[in-house]
């Protein structure tokens, strides 16, 4: 059947003009744009007074990080003009290996939104890592074939890359056998390490926190994906990106986003809305967000208005605050007045569900697991950077004569890393500073990437009572105060994603929020994505894991205690 959309302004993303024009589509493609009439199509749509963009893509994404399965993902995007993403899923491939990323295959397949898989590259992360499984290059390679797989995910082992390592160079190179794409991760990285990392086929990076450290990026020939997630807003800092010519090698990304802001917020829409607002053009943030994304991952005839091209569209009641009014998938409409249509769950095959359900292997934690014996009284704190996921190494005196070191007037909180998927007895234990909590304590499974159990407290009691919560619900968030439970988020699935709509877990992720910040969290930190990210140890500089404190520019463990 053919489908003429007629009478709206057109987003060109090749002239970046505004065109009045029509738009004839049949099976799933744009087969005409101009002057087409009634008499070419079986079904006219008047969109007098709309405007017509392609559909956004999101270039970098972990859905596991949004907490919700892929389909109800897909729920909650569509209505902001998402169509397809890029999505690197290793957050379940830290918990359950293959078997973790053909869940994310099979739960995302014949859904209204593209799903394409970046193979993850660091499973686990790093040596310092413990988790639920690894990935080695003849295992990433049997997925190399699949339709929707484009690539390598982020390279988040850059020492691995500089020093040669094996094992990494395996995987760099089999990848570019295959004729696919490999994504970048190196924050701060510059100079001859710069050099050499994007000369093993490294072309883009979505790390960037400053335009000085973009810039570089840019000259040296790498795309840069502008990140504006939950945790990491780094649209601020980047803004210069959207000029000429900067903005023509330019994407944009979530990386993270809680489902809470994805409801509230937006996805993609929401980053160009900023983006306006701060001065800049809505086309420019359209292209950024379509074609050039596809021009990154070389997906042809896909990001455009134009004869030949797949029919993923948007209709927009105002260009500007990029208010999205329909949705086109491969010429179908899925969302209508801003209403997704009603779509079914992919089936999961009974032998993958239960490979990412049992995820939870830890014995009952006790309050002495939680204690930390003093050995003098100068310790390194991690210091939290607000809306980034770098942090500071901060060495000061505590009083271990008081609450074991917690300090909540100068805001230093006990934290620990515990390891959960093989029970092995491993606490990484310490302190952070940024939070902002005032009493009781927090805790969660989502701790990148290895994804064990972490706590931030202000008391021993309290955090017991959070761990023991977590494990009791195969995982999950929770905020605990007085030994009681306030609220929680259960994330069954590898102890990562919830079973509930994206609308139900909206509010249970609100629910936490809230509770939070009646413990005295300010409503301007996220904290329980910022604490999921203190135990990723590829970002700069002080990171805990379940084997202990890591600087990560010296890529080593270090002692709690300062001699």
């Amino acid at each position: 059947m053919k489908r003429l959309l007629k009478n709206g302004t057109i987003v060109n993303v090749f002239t970046d003009a505004l065109e009045r024009g029509n738009v004839l589509l049949e099976d799933g493609r744009i087969i005409g744009v101009g002057d087409y009439t009634d008499a070419d199509a079986d079904a006219v749509e008047d969109v007098s007074g709309k405007y017509l963009c392609p559909g956004f893509i999101d270039g970098h994404i972990h859905i596991e990080s949004s907490m919700l399965q892929p389909a109800e993902f897909a729920r909650a995007c569509l209505p902001h003009g998402t169509t397809a993403i890029v999505a690197d899923p290793h957050e379940i491939a830290n918990v359950s290996g293959l078997m973790g990323i053909i869940y994310m295959l099979e739960a995302s397949a014949n859904i209204p939104m593209t799903v394409y898989i970046m193979v993850p590259s660091c499973v686990p992360a790093t040596p310092f890592d413990e988790a639920g499984a690894t990935l080695a290059a003849e295992d990433i390679k049997t997925l190399f074939g699949h339709p929707r797989v484009l690539g390598l995910g982020e390279m988040m082992n850059y020492p691995g890359v500089l020093y040669d390592d094996a094992e990494t160079v395996k995987k760099l190179e089999e990848t570019k056998k295959a004729g696919l794409i490999i994504n970048g991760h190196a924050p701060l990285l510059s100079g001859r390490d710069l050099d050499k990392y994007i000369a093993a086929g490294i072309f883009d990076d979505h790390e960037c926190s400053t335009v000085d450290e973009a810039m570089e990026r840019l000259r040296k020939g790498q795309w840069v994906m502008v990140r504006q997630g939950t945790a990491a807003r780094n649209l601020k800092a980047l803004l210069p990106l959207f000029d000429e010519p900067y903005c023509r090698r330019c994407l944009l990304v979530t990386d993270d986003k809680h489902p809470a802001d994805l409801l509230r917020h937006g996805h993609i829409d929401s980053i160009i809305r900023e983006a306006v607002k701060a001065g800049k053009s809505a086309v420019t943030g359209i292209r950024m967000a379509t074609l050039q994304a596809a021009q990154r991952f070389g997906l042809e005839g896909v990001g455009a208005v134009a004869p030949g091209y797949i029919a993923d569209l948007l209709v927009l009641d105002d260009l500007d605050s990029v208010t999205v009014r329909d949705v086109y998938r491969r010429g179908e409409k899925v969302v209508s007045d801003g209403k997704t249509v009603d779509f079914e769950t992919p089936y999961i095959r009974a032998d993958v569900w239960k490979s990412v359900r049992n995820s939870f292997y830890l014995a009952p934690l006790r309050q002495s697991d939680f204690h930390i014996e003093p050995k003098g009284n100068r310790c390194r704190v991690i210091g939290l950077v607000p809306d980034q996921l770098i942090t500071e190494e901060m060495v000061t005196e505590l009083d271990f004569d008081k609450n074991n070191g917690v300090d909540t007037q100068r805001d230093i909180l006990k934290l620990a890393v515990i390891e959960r998927h093989m029970d092995s007895g491993h606490i990484g234990k310490g302190y952070i500073s940024g939070m902002g909590l005032k009493s009781g304590a927090i805790a969660s499974s989502v701790a990148h990437d290895s994804h064990n159990l972490i706590v931030v407290g202000t008391n021993d009691a309290d955090m017991t009572v959070a761990a023991n919560r977590i494990r009791e619900l195969g995982g999950g968030l929770v905020v605990v105060n007085g030994g009681e439970v306030l609220a929680e988020m259960p994330l069954p699935i590898g102890g990562l994603m919830g079973k509930q709509s994206a609308e139900v877990m909206a509010q249970q992720n609100e629910a936490v929020r809230s509770k939070v910040r009646e413990l005295g969290v300010s409503q301007d930190k996220e904290p329980f994505m910022s604490m999921a990210f203190v135990s990723l140890p590829v970002i700069p500089s002080l990171k805990m894991t379940t084997l202990g404190l890591v600087d990560v520019n010296k890529f080593q463990l270090v002692p709690l205690f300062v001699d």
